[in-house]
């Protein structure tokens, strides 16, 4: 979701003839766009440092309510002096495009700040600011090692700051983000205690860190007291937005001319058909699993008892917690030859994805995730970060999760979060020529591309031999889950979900575990709208290479036509087609 101007020859030389529409360097919007940046970073020095920005390494956002106010009125002075200064109707095509994209982003910011309050609701935010932002220096840049200590420590100073802020910010959170964020402070703590000194190694300033960590921890403690006993008490309930409020930030979200009522209509349609499909791959393995007992009776509760069997079944085939990240490297070797030898694009070269165990203090919610890199250092790594089971976790917690992300499933995940999903797509989208669109990215595209490459791998041959049903039943509950994340980021904002209902729908009608189910449940909680964009976005990719195939006929290629796509940068989906019909003539 990161992406940069420097190195534009090597930008286009990467992407050969697919690379998107080179715009003028020197184009007003381009231009007015970078300016925006450099008064952005100057407001919120993190925000440039995730996007490779290293001049402001040292310094820390004021999050004061001054301060947030301030921030605020330059994102609406912005969009007024955006329209003021660029006439959208002499740019080119591919330009208006971009002016539209920049507007949609700073009037979908002004309205989530006035409409959400996010620092006053959301207590994790504060813990990226207190943990995240250091970690990227020491990671993702690529400046000497010794200044990106320096900036560490220059940042870390400001930390009380933080703790200051987010005391006079947050009155009365909702309950379900609040204890995520007690829980992701914790591992701040122990990541200023012990992780930090293992992420920086060998240092000629290592006493000056360990100076300073020393007088974050007791800041850091002091303002865990503060959360559990303080701010816990006066937390609320209140999590939902609403319908409409709901409704209004989807449409934001999304960007893609669907309301939330279609978005729900279509995403239940799509639940009863995968179910339909995932029996007919159920009924196939039965007999392997259950060789003396015969096939459930073919109704409506017949049919969920038989893929709920074998689900559980193929499940025990699973990884040992110790090399969960063990294999999960391994497959990506043989998923990168598939990718290569089935021609089904052009990979990226060289490989900067480093498969790495998620740190303590961002784990909450998720398995896995990919932190690409940032948009303005495309050559800084990349991390497909996998959080194993915790050593405190009971026997039956452990398993539960070794038993949902099975031997089957981890593949599924690998192909979703890096190859040839989220990695390879936003290693091409880097290499965009245009400034906006490397740094503007559009969650739709991103999450849709990543759930897209889940199927379309299968259907290339990819697992082809004893266990591609197994594979193929993993990838459909995985693709399941997606649906179901729109449903229940609908009902739960908008219909008064509860959570017992919530946890059935997953369950029962989605096959999940009871641990997988759950940590759902709180992240559905906390981040309204996003869920939905992994089913929207699939949708909308395999509506356009439908399209796409049935234009081209005999022409189609799968490859050239992946590679158009991705070439564009992470655009909204409702400009893709467009761009992407020019780039295939």
């Amino acid at each position: 979701m990161r992406k940069t101007l420097k190195n534009y020859t090597l930008a286009v030389a990467f992407c050969g003839a697919l690379a998107a529409p080179a715009l003028a360097a020197d184009s007003p919007l381009e231009t007015f766009f970078r300016r925006y940046l450099d008064e952005r970073f100057a407001l919120h020095p993190t925000e440039a440092t995730a996007l490779g920005e290293h001049r402001f390494d040292d310094r820390m956002d004021d999050l004061s309510p001054a301060a947030l106010e301030k921030s605020l009125a330059h994102l609406k002075q912005s969009r007024a002096r955006l329209h003021k200064e660029i006439d959208r109707a002499k740019l080119s095509p591919d330009e208006r495009i971009n002016f539209d994209i920049f507007n949609h982003e700073l009037e979908a910011s002004i309205w989530v700040r006035e409409n959400t309050q996010p620092f006053a609701t959301n207590p994790r935010a504060y813990n990226e600011y207190i943990s995240d932002s250091v970690f990227l220096i020491l990671t993702q840049s690529r400046l000497p090692k010794e200044t990106n200590v320096a900036n560490a420590i220059g940042r870390m100073k400001q930390i009380p700051n933080v703790v200051a802020a987010a005391k006079a910010n947050l009155k009365h959170p909702p309950r379900a983000v609040l204890e995520t964020a007690i829980k992701q402070n914790k591992g701040s703590i122990g990541f200023y205690e012990s992780d930090l000194f293992e992420t920086v190694g060998q240092t000629a300033q290592l006493a000056a860190l360990k100076a300073e960590a020393a007088r974050v921890v007791p800041t850091l403690k002091d303002y865990q007291q503060w959360l559990e006993k303080e701010l816990l008490p006066r937390a609320t309930d209140e999590w939902r937005l609403g319908k409409r409020k709901f409704s209004k930030k989807l449409e934001y979200t999304l960007n893609a001319g669907l309301s939330a009522d279609e978005v729900l209509r279509d995403a239940e349609a799509e639940f009863t058909r995968v179910h339909n499909d995932m029996y007919v791959i159920a009924r196939q393995l039965w007999h392997r699993y259950f060789p003396a007992t015969p096939l459930p009776v073919a109704d409506p509760a017949g049919k969920r008892e038989t893929v709920a069997k074998v689900i559980a079944a193929v499940s025990k085939e699973h990884s040992k917690p110790e090399e969960l990240l063990a294999d999960a490297r391994a497959q990506v070797d043989s998923i990168k030859k598939f990718i290569r030898e089935k021609n089904i694009l052009r990979l990226p070269e060289p490989d900067r994805c480093q498969i790495i165990a998620m740190p303590e203090f961002q784990r909450g919610n998720s398995l896995a995730y990919l932190n690409a890199a940032p948009a303005l250092d495309p050559e800084a790594p990349s991390f497909y970060a996998i959080s194993p089971p915790a050593k405190d976790w009971t026997v039956q917690r452990t398993k539960s999760l070794l038993e949902e992300y099975n031997r089957h499933m981890l593949q599924i995940l690998t192909i979703h979060e890096a190859y040839p999903g989220h990695y390879v797509q936003l290693e091409y989208s880097s290499r965009a020529p245009s400034l906006l669109r490397r740094v503007l990215g559009s969650g739709v595209m991103i999450e849709g591309w990543a759930v897209y490459t889940e199927q379309m791998m299968l259907d290339q041959g990819y697992g082809a031999g004893p266990d591609e049903l197994q594979l193929r039943l993993n990838q459909l509950k995985f693709y399941l889950r997606a649906v179901c994340n729109s449903i229940l980021d609908h009902k739960l904002h908008c219909a008064n979900m509860s959570d017992d209902d919530a946890i059935r729908l997953m369950v029962e009608g989605a096959f999940q575990s009871q641990e997988e189910a759950s940590l759902k449940l709180v992240r559905a909680k906390q981040t309204s709208t996003q869920l939905s964009t992994y089913f929207v976005g699939r949708m909308a990719h395999v509506r356009m290479r439908e399209q796409m195939q049935r234009e081209l006929g005999d022409k189609f290629n799968l490859a050239r036509y992946h590679e158009a796509v991705l070439s564009q940068g992470s655009v909204p989906m409702k400009y893709l087609p467009e761009l992407v019909r020019a780039k295939l003539k």
